[in-house]
């Protein structure tokens, strides 16, 4: 009966404050640095696709059986 008791009157309030505290972190979402580097990493992965479009294109003019090598 003393370890129910402890468990409730010590563990249990600190597993709920923890708990409810890293639900409410999470439903907060992004902050402004977050979504700020997730937009300059977008944009970064935005230029690096067309750089490899562009260097297909070349390699498809030059060399056009390139792909069928790999």
């Amino acid at each position: 009966m003393v370890p129910v008791i402890l468990f409730m009157a010590i563990v249990a309030p600190i597993w709920l404050v923890l708990h409810y505290r890293s639900k409410r972190q999470i439903s907060q979402g992004l902050t402004e640095d977050e979504y700020q580097q997730l937009s300059e990493l977008s944009e970064l992965a935005d230029k690096m696709a067309a750089r490899i479009k562009t260097l297909e294109a070349i390699l498809d003019a030059e060399t056009p059986d390139w792909r069928d090598r790999a």
